[in-house]
């Protein structure tokens, strides 16, 4: 299997600059290919599969036909990212986090950014996930966002864009650690002369991140990871992680509240719990604060994390900034509060809260994506190129009854990367996802989780919606 008649078909490509033309830190990887006898990258394909088959890599599909566990379908071709232009990526998202972790605590309390008029208050007070239950709340440290999930796509020009912030409970991690392990073993020669940055010390910076929340009375202080529990569609991460970390793993069920402290149920009595790196989101972490109705929260536990006697990762309330119209405001929130130009630029959006885009949308909506505030995973979307009028009249009618929930962004050209289809190679659209934890510092994982399209022609990268993974090569320089 050779790359001879890979087509790049006018994307911007993320292995060829042009056909037969791999781009720096490509051609170590491109010769390797090229030396291997027929069917040797297949059998290695093969063989990355049934080890994250035996690792157990999957993640859950809600409703789905023939059982929701799934194994994530990965490709064992890497995306390479050159050092330099790292750099620029890594500086891009510290100024980001830091940003709006500032508007988050703001809003949450003395509401500058309202009162100046830089963002109209009544799209922040009518976010579905503004809580005001958070109002004058400073959380340990004064952080709120200690996880981000920050998906860039590429365009044709090669220019990254910021496509969306995910700062409540981002998944993902666990698969760009396990397609890590996966890949050094299927090209360790071109792994090793490559000078490919290490991922593998995640959990151990993830970890200490948590610990620099504790109280500062705690000299050992305790974390554990609260999940959902076995259906939820990432529980093999929370495991992961739990795992790696040498923590808990505990449910709502394993946690009480008692006497203000929050503490585990173990064999040989309670146990005090410091932080907690919660995998629920707001609505269902405390029934006597947010829904009575939920069965996987712990009473009691918002008034012990409002009193300072357990930390909170994420903190509740920062989904406000992962709401999808506020990430329109972006480049103004980093401006009020920095300074600064934003370093990592927003796509071009459309806010069908203002009376001027809605009517620009609303007569091109065979032309834009169109994206719901608090949708993810692929759902309520409307990629207009590849709609039907009957999907767009239908996304009018949307629009129209709830224009604050919309957003609209011009159709990019996202950038393509190689994968094996029927023994060749194929170009497939891709975006990527790296982690940033926010504790004592910020630390930005060197590359992350690419997510591939899987679909010819396919935009949507989504697990849930047919998507796989590749692993992310950020080289030394």
């Amino acid at each position: 299997m050779r790359f001879d008649n890979y087509d790049t078909e006018g994307f911007y490509d993320e292995l060829f600059e042009a056909p037969g033309k791999p781009r720096p830190g490509a051609q170590i990887l491109v010769e390797r290919i090229h030396s291997l006898s027929d069917g040797d990258v297949t059998r290695r394909q093969i063989a990355a599969e049934q080890a994250l088959l035996q690792m157990g890599i999957t993640f859950n599909v809600y409703g789905a036909d023939g059982g929701t566990e799934r194994i994530f379908p990965f490709d064992i071709i890497p995306r390479i990212i050159q050092g330099g232009e790292w750099e620029v990526i890594e500086r891009g998202l510290r100024q980001r986090i830091e940003a709006l972790n500032l508007f988050i605590h703001d809003i949450y309390n003395e509401q500058h950014i309202l009162r100046d008029g830089i963002i109209p208050e009544d799209i922040v007070l009518s976010a579905t996930s503004y809580r005001a239950v958070c109002s004058g709340l400073t959380p340990p440290k004064g952080i709120w966002c200690h996880i981000t999930g920050t998906d860039l796509v590429r365009d044709k020009d090669g220019t990254f864009y910021v496509l969306e912030d995910n700062l409540r409970c981002p998944s993902g991690v666990s698969y760009v650690l396990a397609n890590r392990q996966v890949l050094k073993r299927t090209f360790p020669i071109v792994f090793h002369k490559s000078n490919v940055r290490a991922v593998a010390d995640y959990p151990s910076h993830l970890l200490e991140t948590l610990k620099y929340l504790a109280p500062d009375t705690q000299s050992a202080p305790v974390v554990a990871v609260l999940t959902p529990g076995i259906y939820n569609s990432a529980y093999f991460e929370h495991a992961y992680l739990a795992q790696q970390m040498g923590v808990e793993l505990v449910e709502g069920s394993d946690l009480v509240v008692d006497n203000g402290f929050v503490c585990m149920r173990t064999t040989t009595g309670l146990q005090r719990v410091d932080v907690l790196y919660r995998r629920i989101d707001d609505d269902f972490i405390d029934p006597d604060v947010f829904r009575k109705d939920s069965m996987l929260g712990v009473p009691g536990l918002f008034e012990a994390y409002r009193t300072g006697r357990v930390a909170l990762a994420n903190a509740p309330g920062t989904g406000i900034a992962d709401d999808k119209v506020i990430y329109a405001y972006v480049s103004r929130i980093v401006k009020y509060y920095m300074d600064q130009d934003m370093i990592l630029p927003n796509v071009p959006t459309y806010i069908c809260a203002e009376a001027e885009d809605l009517a620009y949308v609303l007569e091109h909506l065979d032309e834009l994506v169109v994206k719901a505030a608090n949708e993810s995973g692929g759902y309520g979307m409307l990629v207009g190129p590849h709609s039907t009028r009957e999907q767009q009249k239908e996304f009018a009618e949307r629009i129209k009854s709830a224009p604050r929930n919309y957003i609209a962004q011009p159709t990019l050209a996202l950038s393509r990367a190689p994968v094996i289809v029927d023994g060749h190679f194929e170009g497939r659209h891709v975006d990527l996802r790296p982690y940033i934890l926010y504790g004592k510092d910020i630390f930005v994982m060197p590359g992350g989780l690419t997510r591939v399209a899987l679909k010819k022609g396919s935009l949507v990268v989504n697990s849930s919606q047919g998507g796989g993974s590749k692993d992310t090569w950020v080289l030394s320089e």
